[in-house]
C-alpha cells in the first residue's frame, strides 16, 4: 500500500486538546508521523487548511442484520458511517433474532467484514433474547470477539438477574452497557413530562425515571465491581449519580446521544415522529446540563444511537410512532452545532467522538499518533448546506434534520489508510 502525506491540514488532536497546522503521514495502514517529511513516493494529499482528525468511533449503532434488513443492511450502514467520517462502528445487540449466541455472533461478524468498508465491532446480548430472565454465556461471546454486553433499551427489571450478570461480567472483566431508565415510569410513555408534553396530550416519563434507573444501577455497580458504561444520559438530575460514582472510584462511564445534544423537546412540534426518541427528548435545561458535563469530561462519549425505522413505523399517530432517528451521515455536521455555538471545541468533540469510545472498548483507534490506526477523517467544519434525506446512504431516511440548514461536510475518510470515501486527491 502506498503511503499516504497529508499536508496542510488542521489536525484536531483528542489527546493532546489540540488544533493546529500541519502534517501527517500513512504508512502500511497506520500513522507512521506528525509533522515529518513526504516518504518517497508518498501520495500527496493537500488539505488546503481543512480539518484532519481521528475517524469517529460509534458506540451504538443498530443495524437490521439479522431479522430487519429492508431498515439497514451492513452494507448501507457502512456506506453511510464512510460518507459520516465514522470508521468504526459498535453495533447494539437488539436485532431480530438478538444477538446472544456464539454462532450469531461469528455470523454477524463475518457478514459485516464482507459487506461493510468501515470496521464494525460488535456487542452482544446481556440476557438470552434480551428478555431480562436468564444471562448469556458471556465467557463464550467475549471469546468469539463481543466488545460489550447490552441489552439495549430493554432494561433488566429482575434486579436479582442484574446483579448475578453483573458479578459474572466482573469475574471476566467484561463491559456491561446499561441503558438507566425506570421501566415502572417510562413503560408506554413517548415524551418528558412537563408543561409541553401536557399541552400536546402526550404520555410522558418524569426526567427522574433516568435518576432512577441510574442510581439502581450505580448500586450493583459498587455491589459487583463490573465495568460500567450508561448508554445515555441526558437529564441534568442524572448528573449528581455520576459524579459520585466517579468520585467513589467505581469503573464507570457515561454516553449522550448527538440528538439530545442538540435538540429539546420543543422540537417534537406538532407531533413530528421524526424527533420521537428513546429516552424522549428532554428540556432545554437539561440539554445545557448535559453539553456541559461533555466539556467537563463528566460524560465520556457522544454517539449516534442510530436507529433506522421504516415510513410505515413512523407514519403513525405520535403516540404509536416507532422511536429513533438514523444518525451516521448527520452526526458530524450535528456536532459541528455544538462547535460553531460556542459550547465546545473540535478537540473536545473528537475526544468524545473518537478517543473516549476507542480506549473504554480497548481499542487502538481513535488517536493521531504515531503507531495508531490510520483510521481518519478529512472534513470542513463550515460550508454550508441544506440536508436533503433522501441523499442520504442508509435504507431508512427518518432524520430529524430533514430540510434543516447544517454546517459541516466530510471530505474524505480512510480506514487504515484506504481511502472509502470521498474524492480527497
Amino acid at each position: 500500500m502506498k503511503s499516504l502525506h497529508f499536508t496542510n491540514a488542521r489536525l484536531i488532536d483528542p489527546e493532546a486538546l489540540t488544533d493546529s497546522l500541519g502534517s501527517l503521514t500513512a504508512t502500511a495502514g497506520q500513522i507512521s508521523a506528525m509533522n515529518g517529511p513526504a516518504p518517497d513516493g508518498a501520495q500527496q494529499i493537500n488539505c488546503a487548511g481543512k480539518c484532519l482528525a481521528p475517524g469517529i468511533v460509534d458506540w451504538g449503532v443498530k443495524v437490521g442484520e439479522p431479522g430487519e434488513r429492508h431498515r439497514e443492511s451492513f452494507r448501507s450502514a457502512g456506506m453511510a458511517a464512510a460518507a459520516g467520517g465514522v470508521t468504526t462502528l459498535i453495533a447494539r445487540p437488539d436485532t431480530m433474532p438478538a444477538i446472544d449466541t456464539p454462532e450469531l455472533l461469528e455470523f454477524v461478524t463475518r457478514r459485516a467484514a464482507e459487506a461493510a468498508p468501515v470496521r464494525i465491532l460488535h456487542m452482544a446480548a446481556l440476557t438470552k433474547g434480551r428478555a431480562g430472565l436468564e444471562m448469556t454465556e458471556i465467557g463464550f461471546l467475549r471469546d468469539v470477539g463481543a466488545v460489550a454486553f447490552s441489552d439495549a433499551d430493554h432494561v433488566v427489571q429482575d434486579t436479582r438477574v442484574l446483579a448475578r450478570a453483573f458479578s459474572y461480567a466482573r469475574s471476566l472483566g467484561a463491559l456491561v452497557v446499561g441503558h438507566p431508565q425506570d421501566q415502572g415510569l417510562s413503560r408506554g410513555t413517548s415524551a418528558t413530562s412537563g408543561k409541553f408534553a401536557s399541552l400536546r396530550g402526550l404520555p410522558a416519563a418524569p426526567a427522574l425515571a433516568e435518576r432512577i434507573g441510574l442510581d439502581r444501577d450505580l448500586g450493583l455497580v459498587e455491589l459487583t465491581g463490573v465495568r460500567y458504561h450508561a448508554d445515555q444520559i441526558t437529564t441534568e438530575r442524572a448528573l449528581p449519580a455520576l459524579v459520585r460514582a466517579k468520585a467513589n472510584g467505581l469503573d464507570v462511564t457515561a454516553g449522550v446521544s448527538i440528538h439530545h445534544l442538540t435538540l429539546n423537546e420543543f422540537d417534537v412540534g406538532d407531533y413530528r415522529t421524526f424527533f420521537k426518541l428513546t429516552p424522549p427528548l428532554r428540556s432545554e435545561a437539561d440539554r445545557l446540563a448535559v453539553v456541559a458535563a461533555v466539556g467537563e469530561g463528566l460524560i465520556d462519549v457522544i454517539c449516534s444511537m442510530h436507529t433506522p425505522q421504516d415510513e410505515e413505523s413512523k407514519r403513525l399517530p405520535f403516540e404509536d410512532a416507532a422511536a429513533g432517528a438514523v444518525a451516521l451521515e448527520t452526526f458530524l455536521p450535528a456536532a459541528m452545532r455544538l462547535f460553531h455555538a460556542g459550547a465546545l471545541s473540535l478537540p473536545m468533540l473528537f475526544r468524545a467522538m473518537s478517543l473516549n469510545p476507542a480506549r473504554r472498548l480497548g481499542l487502538p483507534q481513535g488517536r493521531l499518533a504515531a503507531g495508531a490506526p490510520a483510521d481518519l477523517v478529512l472534513f470542513d467544519p463550515a460550508v454550508p448546506y441544506l440536508l436533503d434525506r433522501a441523499a442520504l446512504h442508509s435504507k431508512s431516511k427518518n432524520t430529524p434534520f430533514d430540510g434543516q440548514r447544517m454546517e459541516g461536510r466530510v471530505i474524505a475518510t480512510f480506514v487504515a489508510g484506504k481511502q472509502v470515501f470521498g474524492g480527497a486527491q
